[in-house]
Formats: C-alpha cells, structure tokens, sequence
C-alpha cells in the first residue's frame, strides 16, 4: 500500500524560487514541504545576481546568510564591443533599493539558501521527484519517487513549480507553450580565468562578438580567482558543429573576439563545457485555483542581463503573499494579483532582451555623452527594478525605448 501523506503547501523545487517562497510562507505560519529531485550542491548557471534579488532575500530572512558567505560583490555591468566599452553603475539608478549585490557560485548559493529556509522550519527532501499531479477542487494529490526506489502520496492544498528548467508542472498538466524567442544555444563553463587588462571583478563583463551582434559572451568573476564564462547564439551558428568538443568550439568563439581574448589571454579551462540549446519557455497560464508556476517553471526569456533568478525570486514573493491570504480564507484572483503583476516585469525584461539582439538596445548602451536621467532609468532596469511602475522606461517601456534608440541611432 502506497504512504499517504497531509500538507498545507509543497513547493517543487528547492532552489532560489523555492527556498524564498518557502521561508516567505513558514515565515507566515504555514506548514511547507520542499521536494527537490538534486542533492545539494549541485551545479547550475545563472550566477550573476542583481540588487533588485537582495530585497527579496531580506524579506525572506536569508539576507544576512548571503552578505556573510564571502561571495563576489557586484555593482554593476560592463559591455564591450571591439573599441567601445561602457559600464552601467547600478548605485546610480532611478529606482530606490540595494544598488550592488553579489556573484555566486550557484551550488553553494542554493545550498546556503534552501539550508536558510531549514533552518526557519521549512521541511525539504532532497532526491525526491514528482512523477504525477491530480488537481482536486480542494488541492492536489501528488506521486512522488525517491531516487532509492521508494513512492508516496502527498495530499496537499497548493503547490508551487520551483523546478526551473525542470518544468514539472507545465509538463504534468500540458501547460506548455511556444516560445516566440528565437532558437538559441549556449556553451558554458567554469574556468580559472587569471583575467588580463584591468578587468573590472565587481562587474559582469558581457563582450559582444565583432562580427555578429546577435552573439554574445558573458564573463561572470567568482570571488575565488574563477569565473563562469558562457557564449550565446541563434542555433544555425553551430550548424555543422555538432560532433566538435564543446570546449574547442567555446575557445574559437572566444580567439574570434579580441577584446575578450586579451581578458582570457592566461585562462585555464579545466571543467567540462556545457550546452543548453531551446532553453527560452513559455506556458498558456502562470497559476490556477490550486497551483502557481514559479520563475523558470513558468517563463524563461534569455540570460543576457542575468534576469532569471531575480525573476524567480519576484515570482516567490508574489506567490507567497496571494497563497498566504488564500490559506486565510480570503478571495483571491491569482490571474489578477500574480499572474498579471508578475507578467509586467517580465514584459519589460523582454523588450530590451529583444531589442539586445536586434542591435536597438546596444546602440543605447554604447551610447556616448548619454542624457543621465535617462541614463539612471536604464539602469535601474539592469538593476533588476523592472516592476518599478514610476521608471518611464518601465511603464511605457516598448514605446519609450523606441523613441530612446532613435536619438542614439
């Protein structure tokens, strides 16, 4: 006979999203357990954080943690392209809030976080997989398989998807949808870096291929001497590609881009590459009566301005505070209190994500002599603050970013 188990919350997932909205939740008074298929720490990219996330974490408890682990400081973005280079001071944007932040190692990141949401009550259990949802009119039923063979049931009132790339609940309940970004690929890897030319390590360094301004890399400085390095391009660039090394095709692309190759001119490439190829989701609804989708789980847009985990983290803290009112009895309307707030910020994310790649937005960043109230409205928005309603350039953000690109053009 199949164990039967009772829950309030089961929250998918015990990385970034998982952890915050499960200390937010334990925080509240509610009785939450995290399933997490992995055992921590595990590897997984998105290491470059922005201010906007260190809000999040303080509401959830798990500030303090992150400010004493000795992770990279951050304050700021730097880009260049051949001879033209431009930093982005995110201390001097338009929007109030933490202005630096941090770089993680993520292993050690979301293990420091999901032991933090322990810590405060939170039950997880690590190498468990959920394998089946049935959604009920009063919750859920859930299968679940441990990876020593074991299987249970859990009844529970919500559940929130946590699973990032996973996409547990988008899977189990044909949730998923097109995504209308291109196909693109990337490579990726964590190297000694030995950084060559001044390179700035409270910065992230996103280097745009010579050639193709729809290729990019990104340099992400650990605290440790070591850094995460990661190229990204539409798919058909790699054709013809497929049975080369990883790492020899992530070198070339490197040695094609002479500003980025002077930085690594003495790196070490001692991990494995990896690739990830498709990875931009979508799906045909964020939430329902019993259910919400979380950060990756529900929409993934692209990594070029590190967007992912403050996303994730945005996500948690809505979902944390409609389930908590939900669980009081309250009337809720998740479409209208965190589907549709949720989906404004990603909105803004995504327009600028777009216009990177179509050149728009590169010609503001490269921009020189740049208006600077203008310029702290951008910022912010690189900052992580895109559900900040009085920027313009978030409100308005298609129309204004149009106008803003036709000066600098």
């Amino acid at each position: 006979m199949t164990e039967q188990e009772s829950r309030t919350v089961v929250i998918i997932g015990a990385g970034p999203s998982g952890a915050v909205a499960s200390a937010l939740l334990q925080r509240k008074g509610h009785q939450v357990l995290v399933l997490e298929r992995a055992h921590f720490p595990r590897f997984s990219i998105g290491e470059s954080l922005l201010p906007q996330c260190m809000e999040y974490l303080q509401q959830a408890g798990l500030a303090e943690a992150v400010e004493q682990a000795g992770f990279q400081f951050k304050n700021g973005a730097a880009f260049c392209r051949g001879q033209r280079y431009a930093e982005f001071d995110f201390t001097d944007k338009f929007s109030p809030g933490p202005g630096t932040t941090y770089q993680v190692q993520r292993g050690r990141f979301d293990q420091l976080l999901a032991d933090g949401a322990a810590a405060q009550g939170v039950e997880i259990r690590y190498g468990h997989s959920l394998t089946s949802v049935q959604m009920q009119e009063h919750g859920a039923v859930l299968e679940v398989e441990t990876d020593d063979g074991g299987h249970y049931r859990i009844d529970c009132q919500f559940v929130l998807d946590a699973s990032g790339f996973a996409r547990v609940l988008p899977r189990l309940l044909s949730l998923e949808s097109p995504s209308d970004f291109p196909n693109r690929k990337a490579l990726f890897t964590h190297i000694e870096d030995r950084a060559q030319g001044g390179f700035d390590r409270n910065k992230i360094l996103i280097t745009v291929h010579p050639d193709y301004e729809d290729v990019w890399f990104w340099l992400i400085p650990f605290s440790d001497g070591r850094a995460s390095l990661g190229v990204v391009a539409s798919a058909e660039y790699f054709d013809g590609q497929e049975d080369q090394d990883c790492a020899e095709t992530l070198k070339r692309w490197v040695a094609d881009t002479p500003s980025l190759a002077a930085v690594l001119a003495d790196a070490r490439f001692d991990q494995p590459v990896n690739q990830l190829q498709g990875y931009s989701a979508n799906v045909s609804r964020l939430a329902g009566p019993r259910f919400a989708l979380l950060g990756n789980a529900g929409e993934f847009l692209d990594p070029v301005f590190s967007s992912g985990v403050t996303i994730a983290m945005k996500s948690a803290v809505l979902a944390a505070d409609v389930l908590h009112r939900q669980l009081q009895g309250q009337a809720v309307d998740w479409q209208q209190e965190y589907s549709r707030p949720l989906q404004e910020g990603v909105d803004t994310f995504k327009t600028y994500v777009k216009a990177w790649y179509d050149g728009r937005f590169q010609s503001v960043v490269f921009h020189e002599n740049a208006n600077p109230k203008i310029r702290q409205m951008v910022c912010s928005i690189l900052a992580g603050y895109a559900w900040d309603r009085d920027n313009p350039f978030v409100k308005d953000s298609a129309r204004r970013l149009t106008a803003l690109v036709e000066v600098c053009q």
